[in-house]
Order: C-alpha cells, then sequence, then structure tokens
C-alpha cells in the first residue's frame, strides 16, 4: 500500500454556493473524510481508535486555495502524514482536479484522545508506533504551517449562536467543520461576489458541545485579513472560555 492516500470527490451541485464553487465547509469536510479513509486503510482510522477508548481530533486546519472547484467538477484529495510526535501528528493534503489542475493544498495537526477522560494519549501506542511506518517527508506541501492567530483586545463581538444536534459530531463536541461554517457565515453574500476566500485557518483550543451558547468575536488584522476568536459562556458564572481562533485572508 502506498504511503499516500489519494480519494476521489467531486463538487456536488448542492455542496457549491451561489456562486457555483465548492463551499470552503465542504472541502474540509472532504479532507477529513479523505485523512480518515487513509488511517482506517493503514491501521489506525476512527472505527478502530473508538474500539479501544481512543480517537482522533482536529488541533489545527489550514486550507489556501488557488480557486475553488466548481459544480460537477471531479477531484482528487490527496493525504499523507508528513511527521509524528508522541501526541501530535501533522497530515498534508493536495487538491488536485482529474487533468492535474491544483486547485489548493491544506494543512493540519491532529491529536488523539483517550475517550473517557478526554486527555491526550500516546500515539506511538497503536500497534508499536506503527504510525511511523507511513510518514512522509519528501512530498512537497508548498503552503504556510498555521501559525498563532494574535488578536487584541479591541476585536468587535460580531454574533453569538446557541448549538444544536447537527453542530455535534462523533466525538460528542462541536463539530470542527461546523466552526468554518459559523465563521465563514460572518460575511454576507454580497462580500463574497467580490472576495474568493484566499487562506482559512482555524485552530482548536477547548472542546465546545450542544447547548453551549457561542460568541464570535472579529478583528481587521491586515489588507482582506481577519481573526476570529469563538468563546463559550458558562452558564453558571457567565464566563467567556475560548474554544478556537480562526484567519481568514480573503483574494
Amino acid at each position: 500500500m502506498d504511503k499516500i492516500g489519494i480519494y476521489d470527490f467531486m463538487a456536488e451541485p448542492f455542496h457549491c454556493d451561489f456562486q457555483k464553487r465548492l463551499f470552503m465547509g465542504h472541502l474540509g469536510n472532504h479532507m477529513l473524510n479523505a485523512a480518515d479513509f487513509h488511517s482506517t486503510d493503514r491501521g489506525f482510522g476512527m472505527k478502530y481508535l473508538m474500539s479501544i477508548n481512543r480517537s482522533w481530533v482536529l488541533s489545527r486546519l489550514a486550507i489556501e486555495m488557488v480557486e475553488m472547484p466548481e459544480m460537477y467538477t471531479k477531484f482528487k484529495v490527496e493525504t499523507w502524514v508528513e511527521s509524528a510526535m508522541r501526541y501530535f501528528t501533522s497530515r498534508n493534503f493536495r487538491v488536485v482536479g482529474e487533468d492535474g489542475k491544483v486547485f489548493g493544498y491544506g494543512r493540519s495537526i491532529w491529536a488523539m484522545i483517550d475517550t473517557e477522560n478526554r486527555q491526550p494519549t500516546d500515539i506511538f501506542a497503536i500497534d508499536n508506533g506503527a504510525i511511523n511506518n507511513w510518514i512522509v517527508k519528501d512530498k512537497e506541501c508548498p503552503i504556510d504551517k498555521g501559525g498563532r492567530v494574535k488578536m487584541s483586545d479591541e476585536a468587535e463581538f460580531v454574533r453569538a449562536i446557541d448549538t444544536y444536534y447537527h453542530d455535534v459530531d462523533i466525538n460528542g463536541h462541536i463539530n470542527s467543520v461546523k466552526y468554518i461554517e459559523h465563521v465563514l457565515d460572518l460575511w454576507n453574500q454580497a462580500w463574497y461576489r467580490e472576495h474568493p476566500i484566499k487562506r482559512f485557518e482555524i485552530a482548536y483550543v477547548a472542546e465546545a458541545h450542544q447547548g453551549d451558547k457561542l460568541n464570535f468575536y472579529r478583528e481587521q488584522t491586515g489588507e482582506n485579513e481577519y481573526c476570529i476568536r469563538i468563546v463559550k459562556t458558562e452558564p453558571t458564572t457567565g464566563e467567556e472560555i475560548e474554544t478556537c481562533r480562526s484567519k481568514v485572508i480573503f483574494k
């Protein structure tokens, strides 16, 4: 079996926006599915991990696109493990059309947790560190790694939302891709008509669960660059606890 996984997808019409381009959230979902297909085929995927009270959780994701695939476009998501440490592993993605056209790339960081105590656990304990057999160090991923999203105290409160059944994933917390969708909903259709997304970054800090209220704070940090902080409100004390930060760069 090759160290690089290659999986077929299509920009299905109801996964596309008003400009007939794939939604960023759906592209993120395809990347996460490709990651699971790749790890499952090689013995360290979610199906096996959940049988031993373990699970992968996404820690960081950065996606940088030349353009988004148009409606009905068939494309492939390539994915490979770039490195592995005791508690974190890095995984990259390339999105490429059937004709070889490169649409963009992704970088991600994952942690493995114990599903009972929700704490990080040793990745190398799985099958005697078998993940090391699948590391690819010589395949290019020419986009920057996601860095720390820096924001000041001047960030503007934009929106508060409640969370429901459809926000929750198999790990029992708010779905990684749902955060992407909620962040990108901070801009309206008229904005996206003039400002395609060039790069999207998100870093997850703490878990949120169904019923949590999420507050969104936004700050412009550069030309066509915005940072977003998402916090949940502790119901008894009213304290705000940061759940994730995101950065969006528009063309």
